[in-house]
């Protein structure tokens, strides 16, 4: 398949396809691919949802590597001013490393957005359904509300906001647009960021607080999502320059816990997938097909974003029958 053929593949699509608004793949430090539909330009933005949370695992990498905090540490190290309920003793022995491999316990069977998102502070709201009584399980539950505290985490160590942390130490280094807060979190405005098939500003949605939303709500390009696919295909590097450790993105990829049929069998990491038991390949994935793709094998990175669409998540089969067969095509810059 060429460009022109996986051009008119999505623009003629009535599957899961047909809601793709923008694919940007580079092999080999050059871009061969960078088309868009649905009335997109190659520099607007758009909510990837949980893509959001692989970025986050990034800024936690760099706060890492800058001596800010540990992924040993205690959730509640970087909270003292917090209180816990008398009942609750689970909380003081998660970790950071629990949130980042999705292993941290809560008390909800289902994760509470009205109360969370509703909320003066959404961190601290957050804070409120971590523990329980089962204690430390190690056991694997995906959560979106429960990584905002990340963006609490990272707030206190760095003693920065969370969106002038990512601008300076990630998106100017990648040449990635400064992005600001959004400004709003009414339910209907919630509603609108998800539902809106319109392109966005270089945003992040926020909380009245003006902290970040770290599960969901970074408006990025596909260009943007390819160029951080790059740091994480050469290891921490970009352009020469060292962003990330590449201890960090070893330790990000690696399989902490194996995943079930919800999530097609794949493997799990800070924040971050590995499709394959036996392929570098990884990816950071959100709802309407918006990922990260990482292939090491085939040297390349690529970004997709879409509109929300129910129960579109998962596009590497799609990019590895669709996208692959490009790379021997002319690179062709946007």
């Amino acid at each position: 398949m060429n460009r022109n053929q996986l051009h008119r593949l999505i623009e003629e699509s009535s599957a899961n396809e047909n809601n793709i608004t923008q694919i940007h793949v580079i092999h080999n430090g050059r871009t061969i691919c960078d088309d868009c539909w649905h009335g997109f330009h190659t520099d607007d933005a758009m909510n990837v949802n949980s893509v959001t949370k692989g970025v986050m695992a990034l800024l936690c990498g760099i706060a890492v590597d800058k001596g800010y905090l540990s992924i040993d540490q205690k959730v509640m190290d970087f909270f003292p001013d917090y209180k816990v309920k008398r009942t609750e003793k689970t909380i003081y022995e998660v970790t950071v490393k629990h949130l980042l491999t999705m292993s941290a316990p809560f008390k909800f069977t289902y994760e509470p957005w009205k109360k969370i998102c509703t909320s003066d502070d959404w961190t601290k709201a957050a804070l409120d359904f971590l523990g329980g009584r089962k204690g430390i399980t190690d056991k694997f539950r995906y959560t979106t509300l429960g990584i905002q505290i990340l963006a609490g985490i990272l707030e206190s160590a760095a003693h920065e906001k969370c969106i002038d942390f990512a601008n300076r130490y990630l998106f100017e280094p990648l040449g990635i647009p400064a992005h600001v807060i959004h400004g709003d979190s009414s339910k209907e405005d919630q509603l609108d960021f998800l539902m809106n098939k319109n392109p966005r500003k270089n945003e992040w949605y926020s909380d009245p607080q003006n902290t970040v939303t770290a599960g969901w709500g970074l408006c990025l390009s596909a260009r943007d999502l390819a160029l951080i696919g790059e740091l994480v295909l050469n290891e921490g590097q970009y352009e020469g320059k060292r962003i990330i450790s590449e201890n960090w993105i070893s330790q990000m990829t690696a399989v902490t816990h194996k995943l079930g049929e919800r999530f097609g069998y794949m493997n799990y990491g800070y924040l971050w997938y590995q499709p394959y038991d036996d392929k570098p390949v990884y990816a950071s994935i959100g709802d309407g097909g918006n990922i990260i793709y990482v292939n090491r094998e085939k040297d390349i990175s690529a970004g997709f974003t879409g509109t929300f669409r129910p129960r579109i998540f998962d596009r590497v089969e799609f990019i590895e029958k669709s996208v692959l067969p490009m790379l021997n095509t002319n690179p062709v810059r946007g």
